[in-house]
């Protein structure tokens, strides 16, 4: 039960948000294998002075344009997972939204099970 939190520049239009949301979900799905429609995500738009993207830290040069993606999701997938993860997320955002790979930011918070409640103050998978 993924929980993605998507934060990007103010001004993008509602099909692309949606388009971004759903190709981060397709990326989940094909690479850590994610039930079908667990689909739980925000996206929250920033206005200029509450941006910065860091330049070209690690000698990547990044643009306006940038990404941040923060995915909350159960421990446990291990290095490979997670590198197929970030590299379909940023294969599916280049091909269908035209979002450079290299403004595709990406973190992951891994939580145990007992950390999930979904609804009605239940610890569903406890």
């Amino acid at each position: 039960m993924p929980f993605t939190q998507i934060s990007l520049r103010k001004g993008k239009s509602l099909d692309y948000r949606r388009e971004l949301m759903e190709e981060i979900y397709l990326a989940m799905r094909e690479s850590i294998s994610i039930p079908e429609n667990d689909r739980f995500a925000t996206i929250t738009e920033l206005e200029d002075g509450n941006f910065n993207n860091s330049g070209d830290y690690l000698g990547i040069s990044r643009s306006d344009d940038i990404v941040f993606i923060q995915i909350t999701l159960n421990s446990g997938r291990t290095t490979d997972k997670k590198k197929a993860l970030y590299a379909k997320v940023a294969e599916r955002l280049h091909a269908n939204l035209n979002i450079r790979p290299e403004d595709v930011v990406i973190s992951l918070l891994e939580v145990e099970m007992e950390d999930w409640s979904l609804g009605n103050g239940e610890a569903q998978y406890a």
